[in-house]
């Protein structure tokens, strides 16, 4: 099977200056993990580089069996950015921030089809806020708004979803709306990538940790080993063969309460 995510020797940074440098790494399809490091140790420089968002200077840095930036279909990848709210100057609801999404599912004409406005309320669904689908998102509280922006990747249906801390700056009812929301997603089969201090909230979720740490890989392990293990550079055992695909709207939901 072509792994998810696939760094031999890879170099990425900014201009020409390499912040992740020697790197190798290869996340299967279907496998949850964290990315982990200290302010400044290049983990969301790592997570940039995969999106096309830093330069790749060196090596090779596969995604989804391409190169990072020639992938056909955008949708197969979602991104949950680091920020804490989705608010704007122009006011949107909840259905138009989370369409946003599916536009990289969609052809030349960019109109939303009835498949894809299915595809949107579901991926609202999905994350606890079907009751506020016609909000406006400024009425929604700081840890909502994460949500909506973990709906906006779904509504893509990607086979690899990448988050750059998801959990910080929201309580902790929405820190374990999140953790649901995510183990309902990676159960489908998707892979998940999240960049995080601390992985108290999603440690039921996540299975593997890669610690970087002055740009380099400095443990790649169980979750449970990285706070003793950032010394030493571990693999993880091969369990069998994780499941194909990805996230599909006619996969299970979490009932989350919406008022979290």
């Amino acid at each position: 099977m072509i792994p998810a995510i696939h760094l031999r020797d890879a170099r990425i940074g900014y201009g020409d200056t390499a912040v992740v440098q020697g790197v190798d790494l290869t996340v299967r399809s279907g496998e949850a993990v964290a990315v982990l490091g200290s302010n400044g140790s290049g983990k969301t420089t790592l997570a940039r580089g995969l999106l096309g968002l830093a330069a790749v200077l060196g090596g090779e840095v596969e995604v989804l069996g391409a190169p990072v930036g020639r992938l056909r279909e955008r949708g197969r990848v979602g991104y949950v950015p680091q920020r804490h709210t989705v608010s704007g100057a122009v006011p949107a609801t909840v259905r138009e921030v989370v369409g946003v999404g599916r536009l990289a599912r969609l052809g030349s004409f960019r109109r939303l089809r009835p498949a894809d406005r299915a595809a949107v309320a579901d991926a609202v669904a999905a994350v606890g806020l079907a009751d506020r689908l016609c909000d406006p998102v400024a009425s929604l509280s700081g840890g909502q708004q994460r949500r909506v922006l973990v709906a906006r990747a779904l509504a893509a249906e990607p086979e690899l979803l990448v988050m750059d801390e998801p959990t910080a700056g929201v309580d902790a009812a929405s820190q374990d709306a999140l953790a649901a929301v995510l183990a309902d997603v990676s159960a489908t089969g998707t892979t998940l990538l999240v960049i995080t201090h601390e992985t108290g909230p999603l440690a039921g979720v996540l299975t593997r940790a890669v610690v970087v740490d002055h740009g380099r890989i400095g443990y790649d392990g169980p979750l449970a080993g990285a706070g003793a293990g950032a010394g030493g550079h571990h693999h993880p055992e091969d369990t069998g063969e994780p499941p194909r695909g990805g996230y599909r709207i006619d996969q299970p939901r979490v009932t989350t309460d919406g008022g979290r």
